[in-house]
């Protein structure tokens, strides 16, 4: 038997009966101190917060003395952040993220969907899917706004603080659901001005040739094992870590990259026949909490129409070729494509 009934209300209070407000009275400094651990800058911050470089300084200095610590150190690059400071802004990170998904819930309890969803993904899939697929989404949902940011974190969706993010590892965490989507499959490419200067790349002649190289190739998950090796033939061109930038390095001719099956519909690209295919299953991650919300539930839906098994170019089969579909009209209206049934045939 309990010793106390769940219905007598001295002992069965919420938070919100008590008058008290545990941390005190600087919530507005808290604000400052976020924007400027953030920017690492009290000029920054003030432009970030609308106010002055004078009151972020006064204010970062009042809650200093009141938690009786020393929150920054300066230095000759801006502020950098103490080992007491970086506790309390990575705790004020969550808190952030916190308020504005609260924030964002609240505007989509509306008999129209309506809200901000904000989505991590690389710079590559959003230019050529996620982004020429708005247009029919947004026609269907004008009040729901996307924000597409390039991930901090591949692996965690909570460090990207987003609401969801596409990934290439499945979820683990309680707190979010994971779905798979397609396969994501890579392969070597060069452009045909590469061709013309230096020659055709095959098996036999990667010595005399040059490679673009990413952080993300690095891994030592074994998955990237026959890229490395085929790059250490040869010599490493250029280093970049931003998929789109790093098409942009390829198209420009400076080397052989490992580029999505997708980009194939650029004219100028030429797939090599070195032995060298990789397949990548591709994930949509979404906290629990947050898929409840109408809009962030629609977005969830959409992407994984767009990334699913259905887009021929994240279907299980590995093709070099696909033809024209709804999937990739964005892109290929990209490319001047539109209404031309062959994508790039040299071989």
């Amino acid at each position: 038997m309990d010793a106390f009934d769940e219905e007598q209300q001295a002992f069965n209070r919420s938070p919100l009966d008590d008058e008290n407000l545990l941390s005190g009275q600087f919530w507005g400094e808290l604000r400052v101190f976020l924007a400027v651990a953030k920017t690492k800058s009290f000029n920054r911050a003030a432009e970030l917060t609308n106010t002055s470089q004078p009151r972020v300084s006064r204010q970062v200095k009042r809650l200093q003395d009141i938690v009786g610590s020393q929150l920054f150190i300066a230095t000759a690059r801006g502020v950098k952040l103490t080992r007491k400071g970086e506790a309390l802004a990575q705790a004020l990170c969550r808190l952030d993220h916190t308020l504005y998904s609260i924030t964002s819930d609240l505007k989509a309890e509306t008999s129209e969907a309506e809200g901000t969803v904000s989505v991590s993904i690389t710079d590559g899939l959003n230019a050529l899917f996620a982004a020429p697929a708005l247009d029919q989404f947004s026609a269907q949902y004008p009040k729901i706004q996307l924000h597409l940011k390039n991930p901090i974190n591949i692996m965690s969706l909570r460090e990207n603080q987003t609401d969801m993010m596409i990934g290439i590892s499945p979820a683990e965490s309680s707190d979010s659901r994971c779905r798979k989507l397609g396969q994501l499959h890579f392969i070597p490419v060069v452009a045909k001005d590469y061709i013309r200067k230096h020659g055709l790349p095959t098996r036999n002649n990667l010595e005399q040739h040059v490679f673009l190289q990413s952080e993300y190739y690095l891994a030592r998950t074994g998955l990237w094992d026959g890229w490395q090796q085929a790059v250490a033939r040869g010599r490493i061109a250029h280093y970049c870590d931003n998929s789109f930038a790093y098409g942009m390095l390829v198209k420009a001719g400076q080397g052989i990259g490992m580029l999505g099956s997708y980009t194939l519909v650029e004219p100028c690209f030429v797939p090599l026949e070195i032995d060298l295919r990789i397949s990548v299953p591709l994930y949509l991650i979404v906290l629990n909490d947050r898929l409840n919300a109408r809009p962030v539930r629609l977005v969830f839906d959409w992407l994984s129409e767009v990334f699913g098994n259905n887009n021929p170019w994240f279907g299980d089969e590995f093709r070099l070729n696909n033809p024209p579909s709804a999937y990739d009209a964005g892109f290929r209206k990209m490319f001047n494509l539109e209404g031309n049934d062959e994508t790039n045939t040299s071989r």
